[in-house]
């Protein structure tokens, strides 16, 4: 049977302890739980590819405590410098480039010269990768293409015993992904929209970002594939009303009879965080589908619509 941990100073060494011997450990971000692996140790990276069903063409995003620990694997450039320090630790992954002998494992990067990092908010997540002493490759702690999940049961029900342990932290703050910036270049592209807003990216640099179309042969980053983040129900998008069997996932006060609805008050932030939980909720056999009230396509808008586009193509 899997373990379920609440967080402690004894839970997290255990998890580290894990870690460090080439397990899988499930742990809360302030995005998403992440399915945690050694990423200089490429049995154990093996391992995250075999437990969710991933291809090896996805990349990894690769897990620090701080920035001057990543910088050690891969080379900053001006612009991941001026990212990293406006919103480090938070929810941005950036793609840069690999340090030649850099120890990360080739797995993470799929073949590609790059790698994606990222400083995760979660005071308890940092604890751990600094009890653990390795870069943690963590991609979202779910079967490959389904639901992310946003508490540590969601991960039990996904995955169960092919996790060595849970650390439960309670429901996750921000509920999406983190958005993933190519920094390699002059010209920075997002690569997946995300818990941290076009908006303020753009803010940050003083110009707009690219914005990368899906990529089902060669992504760059997670989050690229044309269907992903499904429910095992098929989504209708853009409904006004729920039909005959449906399930509707409602937002704003004009939403007022949805089975769930992701924020009443028409709140992107809040709606964000329910997103995923509200998924797995209404993912239940009694539906026949789960229609879903329009989005607007703005802030964190845009990163609720990407997932709810590629979890309808899924289907």
């Amino acid at each position: 049977m899997v373990k379920i941990l609440p967080i402690s100073e004894q839970s997290i060494e255990t998890a580290a302890a894990a870690l460090r011997g080439g397990a899988l450990v499930a742990f809360p971000t302030e995005t998403v739980y992440g399915l945690g692996a050694d990423a200089t140790n490429d049995r154990a990276v093996a391992g995250i590819f075999a437990a969710k069903g991933r291809p090896k063409f996805n990349p990894l995003i690769v897990h620090f405590p701080d920035r001057e620990t990543a910088a050690v694997f891969v080379d900053f450039t001006e612009t991941a410098e001026k990212l990293a320090s406006r919103f480090w630790p938070g929810a941005l992954s950036l793609v840069l480039p690999r340090k030649p002998g850099c120890g990360l494992s080739l797995l993470v990067s799929a073949g590609l010269d790059t790698a994606a990092v990222r400083v995760p908010a979660h005071e308890d997540a940092r604890r751990l990768l600094r009890a653990a002493g390795v870069p943690v490759a963590a991609p979202s702690a779910n079967r490959s293409g389904r639901l992310s999940p946003t508490t540590a049961q969601h991960v039990a029900d996904d995955l169960g015993d092919r996790v060595a342990v849970i650390l439960d932290g309670g429901p996750c703050r921000i509920g999406l992904e983190s958005t993933v910036v190519d920094a390699t270049g002059d010209r920075p592209a997002i690569l997946r929209q995300g818990g941290l807003p076009q908006e303020a990216i753009e803010a940050a640099l003083g110009k707009p970002v690219l914005v990368a179309g899906a990529d089902d042969a060669t992504p760059r980053s997670p989050g690229m594939l044309t269907a992903h983040y499904a429910p095992s129900r098929p989504l209708r998008l853009d409904a006004a009303a729920a039909g005959p069997g449906e399930a509707l996932l409602g937002f704003g006060p004009g939403s007022a009879g949805a089975t769930r609805n992701l924020s009443p008050a028409g709140d992107l932030v809040e709606a964000a965080a329910n997103l995923f939980s509200y998924l797995h909720e209404l993912d239940r056999p009694e539906f026949s589908a789960i229609a879903v009230a329009p989005i607007p396509e703005e802030g964190l808008g845009r990163a609720i619509n990407d997932r709810l586009r590629r979890a309808a193509a899924g289907r």
